[in-house]
């Protein structure tokens, strides 16, 4: 048997409350992302600690996403994700309040790390422009599906 990982995005532009727009789409699995994995799952010191994929960025650049991106094109915010798990899946959820993270948004990834342009970036997505203006709140979540 073999094993693959996939992954889905959603991102809620929500306005006063209300849905604006919902883009969704799947993403790619970068090859930084299956070294970062692999050696968490060899190293006997990093299977006992905490795993830190848990940060979700947005950026600005519409290339499309490639198992070689090592970060998003132009990243304009990156944010603490709520962290669950259901049966084979690894989900995060993070919210991009008002101001924060505004103007045009084209794509998505996950990190190791807080620190904007830093870390290992696990996977990346790109999908049609969502337009976040400076009251809007942005919802981003990712499902990364190991089977």
């Amino acid at each position: 048997m073999n094993a693959t990982i996939t992954g889905k995005w959603w991102a809620t532009l929500y306005s006063a409350g209300e849905i604006k727009q919902s883009v969704h789409g799947k993403n790619v699995i970068t090859t930084v992302g299956l070294q970062y994995l692999t050696d968490h799952l060899v190293s006997a010191a990093a299977a006992a600690s905490d795993w830190d994929m848990k940060y979700i960025a947005i950026g600005s650049n519409n290339a499309a996403e490639s198992a070689a991106d090592t970060a998003l094109g132009t990243e304009t915010a990156r944010k603490t994700a709520t962290v669950s798990t259901a049966t084979s899946i690894y989900r995060l959820t993070s919210t991009f309040a008002s101001g924060i993270g505004t103007g045009n948004i084209y794509e998505y990834g996950v990190f190791s790390t807080s620190t904007s342009s830093a870390g290992s970036m696990f996977s990346r997505d790109t999908e049609g422009l969502i337009t976040k203006g400076a009251n809007d709140e942005l919802v981003v979540t990712t499902e990364i599906t190991f089977s």
